[in-house]
Protein backbone atom coordinates (compact mmCIF):
# COMPACT_ATOMS: atom_id res chain seq x y z
CA UNK A 1 0.00 0.00 0.00
CA UNK A 2 1.61 3.21 -1.19
CA UNK A 3 0.43 6.35 0.60
CA UNK A 4 1.52 9.87 1.22
CA UNK A 5 3.65 9.94 4.36
CA UNK A 6 2.70 12.03 7.38
CA UNK A 7 5.46 13.86 9.20
CA UNK A 8 6.39 12.80 12.73
CA UNK A 9 4.77 15.84 14.33
CA UNK A 10 1.40 15.12 12.71
CA UNK A 11 1.65 11.47 13.74
CA UNK A 12 2.41 12.45 17.34
CA UNK A 13 -0.58 14.82 17.45
CA UNK A 14 -2.94 12.16 16.05
CA UNK A 15 -1.69 9.56 18.53
CA UNK A 16 -2.14 12.04 21.38
CA UNK A 17 -5.87 12.16 20.57
CA UNK A 18 -6.38 8.40 21.01
CA UNK A 19 -7.54 8.66 24.67
CA UNK A 20 -9.93 11.46 23.70
CA UNK A 21 -11.40 9.36 20.90
CA UNK A 22 -11.84 6.45 23.29
CA UNK A 23 -13.94 8.70 25.53
CA UNK A 24 -15.76 10.90 23.00
CA UNK A 25 -15.64 8.86 19.79
CA UNK A 26 -19.33 8.01 19.59
CA UNK A 27 -20.38 11.55 20.52
CA UNK A 28 -18.19 12.84 17.67
CA UNK A 29 -19.52 10.39 15.09
CA UNK A 30 -23.12 10.96 16.19
CA UNK A 31 -22.69 14.69 15.71
CA UNK A 32 -20.88 14.02 12.42
CA UNK A 33 -23.85 12.19 10.93
CA UNK A 34 -26.31 14.81 12.20
CA UNK A 35 -24.36 17.64 10.56
CA UNK A 36 -23.61 15.78 7.33
CA UNK A 37 -27.19 14.68 6.71
CA UNK A 38 -28.48 18.18 7.47
CA UNK A 39 -26.14 19.66 4.86
CA UNK A 40 -26.25 16.75 2.41
CA UNK A 41 -29.61 14.97 2.72
CA UNK A 42 -29.00 13.27 -0.63
CA UNK A 43 -26.60 10.92 1.20
CA UNK A 44 -29.61 9.43 2.98
CA UNK A 45 -30.15 7.50 -0.25
CA UNK A 46 -26.99 5.54 0.61
CA UNK A 47 -26.90 5.16 4.41
CA UNK A 48 -28.94 2.65 6.40
CA UNK A 49 -31.48 4.69 8.40
CA UNK A 50 -32.17 1.91 10.90
CA UNK A 51 -28.49 1.50 11.79
CA UNK A 52 -28.38 5.27 12.28
CA UNK A 53 -31.35 5.25 14.66
CA UNK A 54 -29.95 2.33 16.64
CA UNK A 55 -26.50 3.92 16.91
CA UNK A 56 -24.77 0.98 15.18
CA UNK A 57 -23.28 3.04 12.37
CA UNK A 58 -22.05 5.72 14.76
CA UNK A 59 -20.31 3.15 16.94
CA UNK A 60 -18.79 1.38 13.94
CA UNK A 61 -17.37 4.65 12.60
CA UNK A 62 -16.09 5.61 16.06
CA UNK A 63 -14.25 2.28 16.25
CA UNK A 64 -12.76 2.85 12.79
CA UNK A 65 -11.56 6.38 13.61
CA UNK A 66 -10.10 5.19 16.93
CA UNK A 67 -8.23 2.34 15.23
CA UNK A 68 -6.96 4.64 12.48
CA UNK A 69 -5.56 7.01 15.12
CA UNK A 70 -3.87 4.13 16.93
CA UNK A 71 -2.14 2.89 13.78
CA UNK A 72 -1.65 6.14 11.89
CA UNK A 73 2.07 5.38 11.62
CA UNK A 74 1.44 1.78 10.45
CA UNK A 75 -1.38 2.13 7.93
CA UNK A 76 -0.43 -1.15 6.27
CA UNK A 77 -1.75 -2.98 9.35
CA UNK A 78 -5.18 -1.48 8.64
CA UNK A 79 -5.38 -2.88 5.11
CA UNK A 80 -7.57 -5.94 5.96
CA UNK A 81 -10.08 -3.66 7.73
CA UNK A 82 -9.88 -1.15 4.88
CA UNK A 83 -10.65 -3.86 2.34
CA UNK A 84 -13.62 -5.14 4.33
CA UNK A 85 -15.12 -1.65 4.56
CA UNK A 86 -14.21 -0.94 0.92
CA UNK A 87 -16.23 -3.99 -0.20
CA UNK A 88 -19.28 -2.53 1.53
CA UNK A 89 -18.62 0.94 0.09
CA UNK A 90 -18.27 -0.44 -3.44
CA UNK A 91 -21.46 -2.43 -3.02
CA UNK A 92 -23.34 0.66 -1.80
CA UNK A 93 -21.98 3.02 -4.44
CA UNK A 94 -19.74 5.19 -2.26
CA UNK A 95 -17.54 7.22 -4.61
CA UNK A 96 -14.43 9.41 -4.42
CA UNK A 97 -16.52 12.60 -4.43
CA UNK A 98 -18.13 11.60 -1.14
CA UNK A 99 -14.86 11.61 0.81
CA UNK A 100 -14.32 15.42 0.96
CA UNK A 101 -17.86 15.76 2.32
CA UNK A 102 -17.16 13.16 5.01
CA UNK A 103 -13.82 14.77 5.89
CA UNK A 104 -15.29 18.26 6.20
CA UNK A 105 -18.04 17.14 8.56
CA UNK A 106 -15.79 14.86 10.61
CA UNK A 107 -13.53 17.82 11.40
CA UNK A 108 -16.55 20.01 12.15
CA UNK A 109 -17.88 17.35 14.53
CA UNK A 110 -14.53 17.00 16.34
CA UNK A 111 -14.46 20.76 16.86
CA UNK A 112 -18.12 20.87 17.88
CA UNK A 113 -17.84 18.10 20.49
CA UNK A 114 -14.41 18.89 21.92
CA UNK A 115 -14.71 22.71 21.80
CA UNK A 116 -11.55 24.56 22.78
CA UNK A 117 -9.73 21.26 23.36
CA UNK A 118 -9.74 20.79 19.58
CA UNK A 119 -6.99 23.30 18.83
CA UNK A 120 -6.15 24.44 15.32
CA UNK A 121 -3.08 22.23 15.52
CA UNK A 122 -5.21 19.15 16.25
CA UNK A 123 -7.78 19.97 13.57
CA UNK A 124 -5.06 20.57 10.99
CA UNK A 125 -3.33 17.31 11.90
CA UNK A 126 -6.58 15.38 11.59
CA UNK A 127 -7.33 17.09 8.30
CA UNK A 128 -4.01 15.94 6.92
CA UNK A 129 -4.39 12.43 8.35
CA UNK A 130 -7.93 12.10 6.99
CA UNK A 131 -6.65 13.01 3.53
CA UNK A 132 -4.12 10.19 3.65
CA UNK A 133 -6.66 7.65 4.93
CA UNK A 134 -9.27 8.75 2.37
CA UNK A 135 -6.76 8.32 -0.44
CA UNK A 136 -6.20 4.71 0.66
CA UNK A 137 -9.95 3.98 0.63
CA UNK A 138 -10.47 5.71 -2.73
CA UNK A 139 -7.62 3.76 -4.32
CA UNK A 140 -8.75 0.36 -2.98
CA UNK A 141 -12.39 1.02 -3.88
CA UNK A 142 -11.56 2.14 -7.41
CA UNK A 143 -9.75 -1.14 -7.97
CA UNK A 144 -12.86 -2.96 -6.75
CA UNK A 145 -15.16 -0.95 -9.03
CA UNK A 146 -12.93 -1.77 -11.98
CA UNK A 147 -12.73 -5.45 -11.11
CA UNK A 148 -16.52 -5.76 -10.68
CA UNK A 149 -17.21 -4.05 -14.00
CA UNK A 150 -14.57 -5.92 -16.01
CA UNK A 151 -15.48 -9.46 -14.91
CA UNK A 152 -17.41 -11.54 -17.45
CA UNK A 153 -21.05 -10.64 -16.85
CA UNK A 154 -19.98 -7.87 -14.46
CA UNK A 155 -21.29 -4.34 -14.23
CA UNK A 156 -20.86 -0.99 -12.52
CA UNK A 157 -23.51 0.59 -10.30
CA UNK A 158 -27.02 -0.86 -10.19
CA UNK A 159 -28.49 -3.33 -12.67
CA UNK A 160 -32.11 -4.39 -13.07
CA UNK A 161 -33.01 -7.97 -12.17
CA UNK A 162 -36.34 -9.78 -12.44
CA UNK A 163 -37.61 -11.84 -9.51
CA UNK A 164 -38.28 -15.17 -11.22
CA UNK A 165 -39.23 -17.08 -8.08
CA UNK A 166 -40.23 -16.19 -4.53
CA UNK A 167 -40.12 -19.16 -2.14
CA UNK A 168 -41.08 -19.27 1.56
CA UNK A 169 -38.32 -21.16 3.35
CA UNK A 170 -39.71 -20.81 6.90
CA UNK A 171 -42.20 -18.69 8.83
CA UNK A 172 -39.76 -15.76 8.68
CA UNK A 173 -37.34 -16.40 5.77
CA UNK A 174 -38.20 -16.08 2.07
CA UNK A 175 -35.90 -16.67 -0.91
CA UNK A 176 -35.85 -14.50 -4.03
CA UNK A 177 -34.42 -15.85 -7.30
CA UNK A 178 -33.01 -13.09 -9.50
CA UNK A 179 -32.14 -13.03 -13.22
CA UNK A 180 -30.82 -10.07 -15.24
CA UNK A 181 -33.62 -8.13 -16.96
CA UNK A 182 -31.29 -7.50 -19.93
CA UNK A 183 -30.85 -11.29 -20.27
CA UNK A 184 -27.09 -10.71 -20.29
CA UNK A 185 -24.43 -12.83 -18.63
CA UNK A 186 -24.28 -13.14 -14.87
CA UNK A 187 -21.09 -12.26 -12.98
CA UNK A 188 -19.77 -15.09 -10.87
CA UNK A 189 -18.99 -14.62 -7.18
CA UNK A 190 -17.09 -16.22 -4.34
CA UNK A 191 -19.13 -18.32 -1.88
CA UNK A 192 -20.01 -16.11 1.09
CA UNK A 193 -20.33 -12.82 -0.83
CA UNK A 194 -23.36 -10.50 -0.90
CA UNK A 195 -25.21 -8.08 -3.15
CA UNK A 196 -26.86 -4.74 -2.39
CA UNK A 197 -30.58 -4.39 -3.12
CA UNK A 198 -32.02 -0.94 -3.82
CA UNK A 199 -35.55 -0.71 -2.42
CA UNK A 200 -37.76 2.07 -3.80
CA UNK A 201 -40.64 1.94 -1.34
CA UNK A 202 -43.92 3.84 -1.93
CA UNK A 203 -44.29 6.74 0.51
CA UNK A 204 -40.60 6.83 1.44
CA UNK A 205 -38.59 9.98 0.69
CA UNK A 206 -35.35 8.09 0.18
CA UNK A 207 -34.25 4.83 -1.37
CA UNK A 208 -33.15 2.13 1.05
CA UNK A 209 -30.09 -0.03 0.40
CA UNK A 210 -29.62 -3.43 2.04
CA UNK A 211 -26.93 -6.05 1.64
CA UNK A 212 -27.97 -9.70 1.45
CA UNK A 213 -25.73 -12.74 1.21
CA UNK A 214 -26.03 -14.91 -1.88
CA UNK A 215 -27.48 -18.16 -0.59
CA UNK A 216 -26.76 -20.49 -3.51
CA UNK A 217 -23.58 -21.66 -5.22
CA UNK A 218 -21.95 -19.50 -7.92
CA UNK A 219 -22.52 -21.94 -10.80
CA UNK A 220 -26.17 -21.04 -11.43
CA UNK A 221 -27.84 -18.78 -14.03
CA UNK A 222 -29.52 -16.83 -11.21
CA UNK A 223 -28.70 -15.21 -7.90
CA UNK A 224 -30.60 -16.26 -4.79
CA UNK A 225 -30.97 -14.14 -1.69
CA UNK A 226 -32.86 -15.33 1.37
CA UNK A 227 -34.32 -12.57 3.51
CA UNK A 228 -35.54 -12.74 7.09
CA UNK A 229 -38.63 -10.62 7.79
CA UNK A 230 -37.65 -8.41 10.70
CA UNK A 231 -40.82 -7.93 12.75
CA UNK A 232 -41.27 -5.20 15.31
CA UNK A 233 -39.68 -6.01 18.69
CA UNK A 234 -40.56 -3.73 21.59
CA UNK A 235 -38.95 -0.39 20.72
CA UNK A 236 -37.28 -1.65 17.53
CA UNK A 237 -39.52 -1.04 14.49
CA UNK A 238 -40.13 -3.64 11.82
CA UNK A 239 -37.48 -3.88 9.11
CA UNK A 240 -38.67 -1.56 6.35
CA UNK A 241 -36.84 -3.33 3.51
CA UNK A 242 -37.38 -6.92 4.64
CA UNK A 243 -41.09 -6.21 5.18
CA UNK A 244 -41.28 -4.57 1.75
CA UNK A 245 -39.65 -7.57 0.07
CA UNK A 246 -41.84 -10.08 1.90
CA UNK A 247 -45.16 -8.27 1.55
CA UNK A 248 -45.01 -6.01 -1.52
CA UNK A 249 -42.59 -7.61 -3.98
CA UNK A 250 -43.85 -10.43 -6.21
CA UNK A 251 -42.59 -12.79 -8.86
CA UNK A 252 -42.12 -10.89 -12.11
CA UNK A 253 -41.24 -7.63 -10.35
CA UNK A 254 -37.96 -5.83 -11.06
CA UNK A 255 -35.39 -4.72 -8.49
CA UNK A 256 -31.97 -3.15 -8.84
CA UNK A 257 -28.84 -4.70 -7.36
CA UNK A 258 -25.08 -4.15 -7.38
CA UNK A 259 -22.47 -6.76 -8.34
CA UNK A 260 -21.36 -9.25 -5.67
CA UNK A 261 -18.91 -8.06 -3.01
CA UNK A 262 -17.49 -9.08 0.35
CA UNK A 263 -14.44 -10.69 1.94
CA UNK A 264 -16.15 -13.36 4.07
CA UNK A 265 -15.37 -16.14 1.62
CA UNK A 266 -14.50 -19.79 1.58
CA UNK A 267 -10.76 -20.36 2.00
CA UNK A 268 -10.60 -23.11 -0.58
CA UNK A 269 -6.81 -23.29 -0.68
CA UNK A 270 -6.76 -24.79 2.81
CA UNK A 271 -7.16 -28.55 3.18
CA UNK A 272 -8.12 -28.53 6.85
CA UNK A 273 -11.55 -29.75 7.99
CA UNK A 274 -14.29 -27.11 7.75
CA UNK A 275 -16.87 -26.27 10.42
CA UNK A 276 -19.84 -24.03 9.64
CA UNK A 277 -21.64 -22.49 12.62
CA UNK A 278 -24.79 -20.56 11.77
CA UNK A 279 -27.60 -18.98 13.74
CA UNK A 280 -30.91 -17.98 12.18
CA UNK A 281 -30.59 -16.29 8.80
CA UNK A 282 -26.82 -16.27 9.31
CA UNK A 283 -26.88 -19.58 7.44
CA UNK A 284 -27.24 -17.86 4.04
CA UNK A 285 -23.52 -17.41 3.23
CA UNK A 286 -22.78 -20.84 4.72
CA UNK A 287 -25.16 -22.59 2.33
CA UNK A 288 -23.32 -21.09 -0.63
CA UNK A 289 -20.04 -22.38 0.81
CA UNK A 290 -21.48 -25.82 1.62
CA UNK A 291 -23.01 -26.27 -1.84
CA UNK A 292 -19.75 -25.20 -3.48
CA UNK A 293 -17.78 -27.81 -1.52
CA UNK A 294 -20.38 -30.45 -2.33
CA UNK A 295 -20.27 -29.69 -6.06
CA UNK A 296 -16.48 -30.13 -5.99
CA UNK A 297 -16.90 -33.51 -4.26
CA UNK A 298 -14.66 -32.39 -1.46
CA UNK A 299 -12.76 -35.03 0.46
CA UNK A 300 -12.31 -32.59 3.33
CA UNK A 301 -14.41 -33.26 6.44
CA UNK A 302 -17.21 -30.70 6.63
CA UNK A 303 -19.42 -30.22 9.69
CA UNK A 304 -22.49 -28.00 9.39
CA UNK A 305 -24.00 -26.85 12.71
CA UNK A 306 -27.11 -24.69 12.73
CA UNK A 307 -29.00 -23.02 15.59
CA UNK A 308 -32.62 -21.91 15.27
CA UNK A 309 -35.50 -21.17 17.61
CA UNK A 310 -37.38 -24.23 16.32
CA UNK A 311 -38.44 -25.88 13.05
CA UNK A 312 -40.91 -23.13 12.15
CA UNK A 313 -37.98 -20.66 12.06
CA UNK A 314 -35.57 -23.12 10.44
CA UNK A 315 -35.02 -22.61 6.71
CA UNK A 316 -33.25 -24.92 4.26
CA UNK A 317 -33.29 -27.97 6.55
CA UNK A 318 -34.26 -30.41 3.77
CA UNK A 319 -31.89 -28.73 1.29
CA UNK A 320 -28.94 -29.10 3.65
CA UNK A 321 -29.81 -32.66 4.63
CA UNK A 322 -29.98 -33.72 0.98
CA UNK A 323 -26.53 -32.20 0.33
CA UNK A 324 -24.96 -33.78 3.40
CA UNK A 325 -26.55 -37.20 2.79
CA UNK A 326 -24.88 -37.42 -0.62
CA UNK A 327 -21.38 -37.03 0.83
CA UNK A 328 -19.49 -39.38 3.13
CA UNK A 329 -17.37 -36.42 4.27
CA UNK A 330 -20.17 -34.17 5.53
CA UNK A 331 -22.20 -34.15 8.75
CA UNK A 332 -25.08 -31.99 9.97
CA UNK A 333 -26.21 -31.03 13.48
CA UNK A 334 -29.15 -28.87 14.56
CA UNK A 335 -29.76 -27.09 17.85
CA UNK A 336 -33.22 -25.71 18.72
CA UNK A 337 -33.53 -23.11 21.44
CA UNK A 338 -37.25 -23.74 21.99
CA UNK A 339 -38.31 -26.94 20.18
CA UNK A 340 -42.03 -27.38 19.62
CA UNK A 341 -44.04 -30.46 20.56
CA UNK A 342 -43.85 -31.44 16.89
CA UNK A 343 -40.05 -31.12 17.03
CA UNK A 344 -39.89 -33.35 20.10
CA UNK A 345 -41.96 -35.96 18.31
CA UNK A 346 -39.99 -35.73 15.04
CA UNK A 347 -36.61 -35.74 16.82
CA UNK A 348 -35.33 -33.43 14.10
CA UNK A 349 -32.65 -31.77 16.22
CA UNK A 350 -29.62 -32.91 18.21
CA UNK A 351 -29.56 -30.39 21.05
CA UNK A 352 -32.09 -28.34 22.96
CA UNK A 353 -30.84 -24.93 24.04
CA UNK A 354 -27.79 -23.08 22.78
CA UNK A 355 -24.67 -24.17 20.94
CA UNK A 356 -21.86 -24.26 23.49
CA UNK A 357 -18.27 -25.44 23.74
CA UNK A 358 -18.92 -28.80 25.48
CA UNK A 359 -21.37 -29.74 22.72
CA UNK A 360 -18.94 -28.66 20.01
CA UNK A 361 -16.21 -30.74 21.60
CA UNK A 362 -18.55 -33.75 21.71
CA UNK A 363 -19.24 -33.40 17.96
CA UNK A 364 -15.79 -32.51 16.64
CA UNK A 365 -12.68 -34.67 16.92
CA UNK A 366 -10.49 -31.69 17.76
CA UNK A 367 -10.05 -27.99 17.04
CA UNK A 368 -7.93 -28.55 13.92
CA UNK A 369 -10.35 -26.94 11.45
CA UNK A 370 -11.31 -23.72 9.75
CA UNK A 371 -14.35 -22.32 11.55
CA UNK A 372 -16.89 -20.04 9.83
CA UNK A 373 -19.70 -18.45 11.80
CA UNK A 374 -22.48 -15.96 11.21
CA UNK A 375 -25.75 -15.08 12.91
CA UNK A 376 -27.22 -12.72 15.50
CA UNK A 377 -24.60 -10.81 17.49
CA UNK A 378 -25.19 -12.74 20.78
CA UNK A 379 -24.71 -16.01 18.88
CA UNK A 380 -21.54 -14.72 17.25
CA UNK A 381 -20.09 -13.53 20.54
CA UNK A 382 -20.80 -16.93 22.08
CA UNK A 383 -19.17 -18.77 19.16
CA UNK A 384 -16.14 -16.48 19.21
CA UNK A 385 -15.68 -16.98 22.95
CA UNK A 386 -16.08 -20.75 22.67
CA UNK A 387 -13.49 -21.01 19.89
CA UNK A 388 -11.05 -18.79 21.79
CA UNK A 389 -11.50 -20.94 24.90
CA UNK A 390 -10.75 -23.98 22.73
CA UNK A 391 -7.52 -22.27 21.61
CA UNK A 392 -8.51 -22.10 17.95
CA UNK A 393 -5.96 -19.93 16.14
CA UNK A 394 -7.17 -16.50 15.01
CA UNK A 395 -6.35 -17.23 11.36
CA UNK A 396 -8.75 -20.18 11.45
CA UNK A 397 -11.69 -18.14 12.72
CA UNK A 398 -13.77 -16.50 9.97
CA UNK A 399 -16.97 -14.54 10.54
CA UNK A 400 -19.36 -12.06 8.95
CA UNK A 401 -21.34 -9.27 10.56
CA UNK A 402 -24.74 -8.51 9.04
CA UNK A 403 -24.69 -4.71 9.26
CA UNK A 404 -21.96 -2.37 10.54
CA UNK A 405 -18.87 -4.15 11.80
CA UNK A 406 -18.98 -4.52 15.56
CA UNK A 407 -16.88 -6.16 18.22
CA UNK A 408 -17.14 -9.75 19.41
CA UNK A 409 -14.93 -9.15 22.41
CA UNK A 410 -17.39 -7.40 24.74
Amino acid sequence: MTTKLLDSKTIDIIKSTVPVLAEHGKAITTRFYQMMFTNHPELLHIFNHVNQKQGKQQQALANTVYTAAQYIDQLETLLPAVKQIAHKHRSLGVKAEHYPIVGEHLLLAIKDVLGDAATDEIINAWGEAYGVIADVFISVEQEMYNEAAQKPGGWDGFREFIITKKIEESDVITSFYLKPKDEGNLSSFQPGQYITVKAVIPGEDYTHLRQYSLSDSPDKDYYRISVKREDRKEEIPAGIVSTFLHQQVSEGDTIEITAPAGDFILQEKEKRPVVFLSGGVGQTPMISMLKTLAKKNTTTDVTYIHAAINSSHHAFDEEIRSIVNESEHMSYYVSYEQPTAKDHQAKNYKKEGYVDLPWLQSILKNNDADFYFCGPVPFMKAMNQALKEWNVADDRIHFEFFGPKGSLEN
